[in-house]
């Protein structure tokens, strides 16, 4: 190790990636809170049933994207949510191989409960932070989303 330069080590606490996976772990389970005590929900599974309550009539495929998630955590949490009657999947009218997903009358109720909840928790969060810092933050995390979006898949 005496040959390597300070700049080769990686300081995880100083790595923004690192930080991000931190930060996005501890706000993630304190909202969890909220669904996984009283509904038994997974992470996983309320990002669906999310996805779901504001965006009616998605494909798995189309919840994965817009959540960032793994396919196959996705795939888990859509097979669960079905077991409990909290999603339904039909084909789809417009291509027979597309199994569209939407919100059982019991998954709406719960949606329901949750997300104004979920609102609170995040403006609890968010309380000690201005206006500007808010827009700032949320800001540079699109930036970095698009800018990572554009970067996978590419060539170093």
């Amino acid at each position: 190790m005496s040959g390597m330069k300070d700049t080769d080590t990686l300081h995880l606490d100083d790595y923004l990636p690192y930080r991000l996976s931190v930060a996005s772990n501890q706000v993630s389970q304190f909202i969890a809170k909220l669904y996984q005590d009283r509904f038994g929900l997974s992470i996983w599974q309320w990002r669906v049933l999310a996805i779901l309550g504001a965006h009616d009539g998605l494909t798995a495929g189309e919840v994965a994207t817009r959540a960032a998630m793994d396919k196959m955590a996705v795939s888990r949490a859509v097979s669960s949510l079905l077991s409990r009657g909290l999603i339904e999947r039909k084909t789809s009218s417009r291509d027979a191989r597309a199994r569209i997903l939407s919100l059982t009358g019991t998954g709406i109720g719960i949606y329901e409960e949750i997300a104004p909840m979920a609102r609170e928790q995040e403006e609890r969060l968010l309380s000690e932070l201005s206006e500007q810092e808010i827009e700032t933050v949320t800001n540079f995390l699109r930036a970095l989303e698009k800018r990572a979006t554009a970067l996978v898949g590419k060539p170093r």
